[in-house]
């Protein structure tokens, strides 16, 4: 049996690798991707502490973060199509404007 700081460490690890890959990158899709890995890392965490503690609670905040994320890729990849096809790249940096 595996403790429960392994899951912890790990999702520390994960959520790091996200936060700077949001921070330090400027591709629109790698950007979405981070975010993608955070919300993995803190659903590990969760499992962790319901794990732990014997309880079900955190694998029902991991549905929601589930459903979150789902409607996040949704939207955020319908954004990210409509920003390519306009101005012809995900570089956020030259992304300024949300007008139509």
């Amino acid at each position: 049996m595996v403790p429960t700081a392994h899951y912890l460490i790990l999702g520390a690890v994960l959520f790091s690798i996200g936060s700077f890959g949001v921070l330090f990158r400027r591709n629109a899709i790698t950007m979405f991707m981070c975010v993608e890995i955070m919300l993995n890392a803190v659903n590990l965490t969760l499992i962790a502490y319901s794990r732990s503690l014997q309880q079900v609670d955190g694998q029902i905040f991991v549905i929601f973060v589930m459903v979150v994320a789902a409607a996040e890729a949704s939207v955020g990849l319908a954004i990210i199509v409509v920003l390519r096809k306009r101005q012809g790249t995900l570089d956020v940096d030259s992304i300024d404007n949300m007008k139509w």
